[in-house]
């Protein structure tokens, strides 16, 4: 059965900041926010001036963390206390995906997603990534209902470091190179399909906009091509994310990368980045041994790191440890059109120590 899971509603537009009263009123007059101190900066004043001009009354938390169960729990409780109607989540991934989270488990709570950072397709997605305290990846949650609307601002975008639409670009394009493979010995399914060319749209749009979108970032300018960027990293990548039948179909970059989330010496690495090393060894195993040319050529680009960062210890025999870690369902394993094996995880590790 094929589904697709979606927030009911996007908006993006060039300082909408100013104007998300107006969106909220809608849904609600009574809500908690709930940010990080660094993207409640990014959006004030407009945005509380714009809560305040649609009388929206609010309460506001801050996460300063990771997006733990116990930050989880502690939104959740919150939001019940307050007897907020909404939840407005303003931020990146971890922010995002705590207010999914805890907007999964109240069935009559409202939740709106507004977007600072274009790194990830948090805003979007149909799972929330959950964290150990040290930033080490415990599960990918699936959501039991969506956010009714998400929010994007271009302005706050083209304000933020370039380095975020960089990892939200390689995390994007990597649902292509993840999702293709198991295309090839599952020609006729039509969700693997749909998650293909979906994923194969934003490829394209990086390989012709890319490089100007990124130019804009640098400039802190809103141009089209930023803006088109931006969409491809959070709607065309949630998207492709979203559709969804019963046979699953994870991305094995991903699963590497949650291994990476485990190593302290990768802490500083945004997801997009450990992402992006992390497509760099599948296509080395995919590839036996030589990546793919297009990829490597991408990986570059968009500055991505193709080696590991110093290692406490023995370095051999901690990549040994991770290649051994690396956890992937073997029936997913068995869609694919390449083997996967501590083994061959070990040597594609080592094969980015020296080569690229």
């Amino acid at each position: 059965m094929l589904a697709i899971k979606s927030p009911r509603a996007y908006a993006h537009e060039s300082g909408l900041r100013a104007r998300a009263g107006e969106f909220i009123k809608p849904y609600a007059s009574h809500i908690r926010i709930f940010t990080s101190p660094r993207a409640w900066q990014a959006v004030n004043p407009e945005l509380t001036q714009s809560l305040e001009a649609n009388a929206i009354r609010w309460e506001i938390e801050y996460l300063t963390g990771e997006c733990t169960d116990a930050a989880i729990e502690t939104l959740k409780k919150n939001v019940e206390q307050q007897g907020a109607e909404l939840l407005f989540a303003v931020g990146g991934g971890r922010v995002l995906d705590a207010a999914k989270a805890v907007g999964s488990q109240l069935p009559d709570l409202k939740v709106i997603n507004f977007a600072t950072v274009a790194a990830t397709c948090a805003a979007w997605s149909p799972v929330a990534i959950v964290y150990n305290e040290q930033g080490g990846h415990v599960r990918s949650q699936p959501l039991g209902k969506m956010p009714d609307l998400v929010l994007v601002d271009s302005e706050i975008i083209a304000r933020s470091d370039v380095r975020y639409l960089k990892a939200g670009i390689v995390d994007a394009l990597a649902k292509y190179y993840e999702f293709y493979p198991y295309q090839r010995n599952n020609p006729n399914d039509l969700a693997l399909d749909l998650k293909v060319m979906t994923a194969k749209r934003a490829l394209d749009l990086y390989r012709d906009l890319g490089a100007a979108a990124v130019a804009a970032n640098e400039q802190q300018i809103v141009t089209p091509e930023l803006v088109k960027i931006i969409d491809a990293n959070i709607v065309l990548a949630g998207l492709a994310n979203s559709v969804r039948d019963v046979l699953p179909t994870p991305g094995f970059a991903h699963a590497i990368h949650n291994r990476l989330t485990h190593q302290p010496e990768l802490h500083k690495w945004l997801h997009g980045e450990k992402v992006g090393y992390s497509l760099l060894v599948q296509s080395l195993i995919e590839h036996n041994g030589v990546p793919d040319a297009d990829l490597l050529a991408l990986l570059r680009e968009y500055d991505m790191p193709l080696t590991l960062a110093p290692l406490t210890g023995d370095r051999a025999a901690t990549i040994r440890t991770i290649a051994e870690q690396i956890k992937f369902p073997a029936a997913s394993a068995e869609r694919l059109a390449f083997r996967i094996s501590a083994d061959a995880l070990e040597q594609a590790l080592l094969a980015t120590e020296n080569t690229f």
